[in-house]
């Protein structure tokens, strides 16, 4: 059978750390085994021009990368990276990029279009709400950028309902979008119970602690100001709580000053980066996950790694989280109330321990997980080959 030749364009990709970085990777390396012959494109950050990764072929174009110092990851294509660009589409057969307001999707729309190769899209997030100034350089972003590649899409894959909404708000045509929602590792996410004990005096957790496990990039939209803020609200009341922040970013040195001014850092413990083949065990160590973001959730993966591993969750009210909570193992609250989460933290640390957690992640696997995700994708890029 003859393979498709697919190229996948995508802002950063691991060994890069994040949530469209592991949907690229996850869906990539099962693609490789149904007849594509892919290759990642993606800007070159302390790698070599090309390298494989996990048997993925990944080829870099040249980019300013100023906005990551700031927590905004998005690169800026310098203008020799234009012939590396033109090789990618000219050689695939169809052009795959991931994320609506990035130069590199814009970039990979035009040529698809001029060499008349199909241009799947797929959206990740909502509107991020960041701080002052750069709400507005988001909002020029999608209308000088973003509503192009939209616009120039054959396909926009939407991974919830919410951000189906905001494409649509951005002039996006209906008939392009389907719905695909994100989807788990179920052989690496799962119930471990000895994990517990590990992790729980690795970092000098009791054993009889509550733990709340969040993981986050630590910048202002994630919200762990929020977090610290219930924290302190709840940890007056019950002494059983420990909250357990996976993550680093731009921010950890005020959020580390925070904590230790408030006087919680013995109950409010930052990790740090968790290698992502350790994550199942500091889930299974936790007894609810807690996501307190301001904006811009599409369908953050964590979410679904925290359910499979038998976490209920405790979450704001942004984006698309709300489809996937499963009936009796989660809880909304609104975004930036630390009362409200704290309250909500109180009410979980008194019945997590009655959770079943093999029912949750059974409810899982029946809708989220990786191949199922993919068997859509497949049918979809059929359309156009």
């Amino acid at each position: 059978m003859t393979q498709t030749k697919l190229c996948i364009v995508t802002h950063t990709f691991l060994p890069h750390v994040g949530g469209i970085e592991r949907v690229v990777y996850e869906q990539s390396k099962r693609l490789l085994k149904r007849q594509f012959e892919l290759m990642v494109l993606t800007h070159r950050n302390y790698t070599t021009k090309s390298y494989n990764y996990d048997h993925i072929p990944v080829q870099c174009y040249e980019a300013l990368n100023i906005g990551f110092r700031l927590g905004i990851p998005y690169p800026i294509p310098k203008v020799s990276s234009f012939r590396t660009f033109l090789q990618a589409v000219k050689l695939n057969d169809l052009v795959h990029a991931h994320g609506h307001p990035y130069l590199s999707s814009l970039a990979a729309a035009k040529l698809a279009k001029r060499y008349r190769k199909p241009f799947v899209l797929t959206q990740h997030n909502t509107f991020i709400d960041y701080k002052g100034m750069w709400n507005t350089v988001e909002w020029l972003n999608d209308a000088f950028v973003g509503k192009k590649v939209l616009k120039s899409a054959d396909k926009i894959v939407a991974v919830s309902n919410a951000t189906k909404n905001y494409v649509l708000s951005l002039g996006a045509e209906a008939e392009k979008i389907e719905v695909v929602y994100n989807g788990v590792d179920l052989d690496r996410f799962k119930l471990s119970p000895a994990a517990k004990e590990k992790i729980r005096k690795k970092h000098n957790i009791p054993f009889e602690a509550i733990v709340a496990v969040t993981v986050r990039r630590l910048v202002y939209k994630n919200g762990i100001d929020t977090l610290i803020e219930a924290a302190k609200t709840a940890l007056r009341i019950n002494k059983d709580l420990v909250f357990l922040v996976i993550g680093k970013g731009p921010d950890f040195v005020d959020i580390k000053a925070k904590i230790e001014q408030l006087g919680i850092s013995h109950r409010f413990i930052l990790a740090g980066f968790v290698p992502d083949e350790d994550l199942p065990d500091y889930y299974n160590a936790a007894d609810f996950f807690v996501l307190p973001s301001k904006s811009g959730e599409g369908l953050p993966l964590v979410a679904l790694e925290a359910m499979a591993c038998g976490l209920p969750l405790l979450t704001t009210d942004v984006g698309g989280i709300k489809e996937i909570i499963i009936n009796g193992y989660g809880k909304l609250v609104p975004p930036n109330m630390p009362k409200s989460l704290a309250e909500a933290i109180l009410e979980f640390s008194t019945s997590v321990t009655t959770i079943a957690k093999e029912k949750l992640r059974n409810e899982v696997k029946k809708s989220y997980g990786w191949d199922a995700n993919v068997d859509k994708m497949v049918k979809i890029y059929e359309e156009f080959i």
